[in-house]
């Protein structure tokens, strides 16, 4: 089975938060995958879509089909490295502030069927 893959790295979303719309594309077919991530209300929906869009043009680079026959095989969230940051307090104190960012992957597998044609 041909795959093509897309990463994205280090963005400013937490992982925990792009697990969450990355779970709704794992197994989908790509135009169903692609309506989903335009309807959904989170922010991490457009950065998915962005890495999603990727994976079918990699796909199509390699010359593995219609881009409808494609299914999302694989999609899964890293975690990047943690900006740390300090906010003052009162009294002379400080809070620390965590930026988590994410490594976003899409695989994105075309069927054997469509291949051959």
């Amino acid at each position: 089975m041909a795959e093509a893959k897309a990463i994205l790295r280090y963005v400013r979303i937490a992982p925990r938060k792009a697990r969450a719309v990355v779970d709704l594309i794992r197994g989908q077919k790509v135009p169903h995958a692609l309506t989903v991530l335009k309807y959904t209300p989170r922010s991490a929906a457009k950065v998915v879509e962005k890495v999603l869009r990727s994976a079918v043009a990699n796909a199509e680079q390699k010359e593995m089909g219609d881009s409808g026959a494609m299914w999302v095989s694989k999609a899964y969230v890293d975690v990047g490295a943690t900006y740390k940051r300090f906010r003052a307090r009162s009294m002379g104190r400080a809070n620390s502030i965590h930026k988590r960012t994410s490594h976003i992957t899409v695989v994105v597998s075309a069927p054997e069927a469509a291949l051959r044609k």
